[in-house]
């Protein structure tokens, strides 16, 4: 008998490895086209103001709008500008803005190092109570803050205001700093110490320089806020005294709603949001970075 051999085997097809560079790079442009489309859905409405505060009136009523505007006038902002008094509800915004952040940052501050840096008793409350005030809706306290305001006699007074301003600011701006400021290891503290710093000097030399791209980060927003709050700004200023963003309602009037000069008052007020952040963006962006690691 002759023995019969069996057939090879098959061999198993070696699966194609794709190339990492490939893979790498698909993953790139899936990242950037959804960075695309959220950058649209983000600046849509921007564009879409900037576009109606350009446009004619009877073009901003269309009801079949166009998304490139065929016709640029000027007309609107100047119509802004020519509606009850534009120079005085934006100089009293910045003021208010202003005085709330500054105020704000060095309370704030002092605040923050004393919960992050030093141990004692009845922390842990104080850190829960300013996560409680974050917490309560604004509308909430508009009826109380009246009250108080008008016994205290600072009812239609931009102290006032400025004093109301703080109360929502300064829990997100002791929250916020608390951050930044753990995040620096306290041993450098600790190094100046021995180099013969005082605490004071230790601070100044060194926390202080590390701390400062977050304390930027920190006012630009405490900043939008003030600016961009309508509310208590509403209820606790009058007609002679109103802010910017009150300002807007003077285009809404019993015949209408003018939205081309709305929407060009809103392109103005925007323009010292946008300066600030220009000049700010770059340490704004180091805070950011820098907080992102401990809370």
């Amino acid at each position: 008998m002759t023995a019969t051999t069996a057939p090879p085997a098959a061999t198993p097809p070696v699966a194609r490895r794709v190339p990492k560079a490939k893979t790498r790079k698909k993953s790139k442009l899936g990242w950037n086209l959804s960075g695309l489309l959220v950058f649209a859905i983000v600046g849509f409405p921007v564009y879409w103001m900037l576009n109606t505060a350009f446009k004619p009136e009877k073009d901003a009523i269309d009801p079949h709008p166009r998304f490139f505007p065929t016709t640029f006038t000027l007309e609107n902002f100047k119509r802004a500008l020519e509606i009850s008094d534009f120079w005085g509800p934006v100089g009293r915004s910045l003021i208010v803005s202003s005085v709330v952040v500054v105020i704000g940052i060095v309370v704030g501050m002092l605040a923050a190092l004393a919960i992050s840096r030093f141990a004692f008793r009845g922390r842990k409350i104080v850190i829960v109570g300013i996560l409680a005030v974050q917490m309560i809706p604004l509308v909430a306290m508009i009826i109380p803050v009246f009250l108080l305001l008008n016994d205290l006699g600072q009812y239609d007074k931009l102290t006032g205001l400025i004093i109301t301003y703080l109360t929502f600011i300064l829990p997100f701006t002791v929250w916020t700093l608390r951050g930044f400021i753990v995040n620096i290891p306290k041993e450098l503290e600790e190094a100046a110490l021995v180099d013969g710093c005082t605490p004071t000097g230790a601070f100044i030399r060194v926390v202080f320089p590390l701390l400062a791209p977050g304390m930027v980060a920190t006012s630009v927003y405490g900043f939008i806020q003030a600016w961009n709050e309508y509310l208590y700004a509403l209820m606790l200023m009058s007609q002679q005294n109103q802010t910017a963003t009150v300002w807007l309602g003077n285009f809404t009037t019993k015949h209408g709603t003018e939205f081309a000069p709305m929407m060009a008052g809103s392109t103005m007020m925007a323009l010292p949001i946008v300066v600030l952040f220009l000049i700010v963006q770059r340490k704004m962006a180091a805070g950011l970075t820098a907080g992102a690691v401990k809370g």
